[in-house]
């Protein structure tokens, strides 16, 4: 590879490191949905044994935790924007580029008249007149969003309570619960289905 490198190499180079953030962050969220499922299993034993200072401490574990897992899903949110932003404006790039060779183009066929040079000023000056109001446009963009997350951020400032998290543990009391009804009905089920085969071959 030589010491430099061309405009593509360096943009596929930050594409590659772009998504390797992404994939990290996605593994991150799903960590911590894998910590949040074994603090549950934790806090339901602790409240079977009756331990109310272990349930407790486990109870904040896993607020920290639920507030981790929503920061990381905002950052991949904002990431994902960032990337489509860049994408957009990428696609502007190439366009513009197609438009200066067009319009050298269009240049050397009228060489040789009058109006060349006021052909390619005009033209010149659209582009800056397009291109700043694609900035402007952008930079209005950005500042709502920044107030738009300023916002947003206050907003979700507050912290989960603790009736939150009793209910998510109570919940996957109750979803076992009902599951194992279940699984208590079919084998009621089968021993039937077994007993009345029984009794016909008597």
């Amino acid at each position: 590879m030589g010491l430099f490198k061309s405009k593509d190499e360096r943009r596929i180079e930050r594409e590659m490191k772009l998504k390797s953030g992404l994939r990290a962050i996605e593994r991150s969220v799903r960590q911590q949905e894998k910590f949040a499922e074994d603090f549950i299993k934790n806090a339901q034993n602790a409240k079977r044994i009756g331990d109310q200072q272990q349930y407790n401490f486990i109870r904040g574990a896993l607020k920290k935790t639920a507030l981790v897992k929503r920061m990381l899903e905002r950052q991949l949110l904002a990431m994902k924007n960032a990337m489509l932003i860049s994408q957009q404006a990428e696609a502007s790039r190439q366009f513009a580029e197609s438009m200066s060779l067009l319009s050298r183009q269009v240049a050397d066929v009228f060489a040789d008249l009058d109006l060349t040079k006021t052909q390619v000023d005009w033209e010149r000056a659209m582009a800056q007149a397009g291109s700043v109001e694609q900035r402007m446009e952008l930079f209005l963009d950005t500042m709502e969003t920044s107030a738009s997350g300023v916002t947003e951020s206050s907003a979700s400032a507050s912290t989960i309570s603790d009736e939150e998290i009793d209910r998510m543990i109570e919940t996957d009391v109750l979803a076992q619960e009902k599951a194992e009804l279940s699984k208590l009905d079919e084998l009621e089920s089968e021993i039937a289905k077994e007993l009345g085969q029984a009794k016909q071959k008597d």
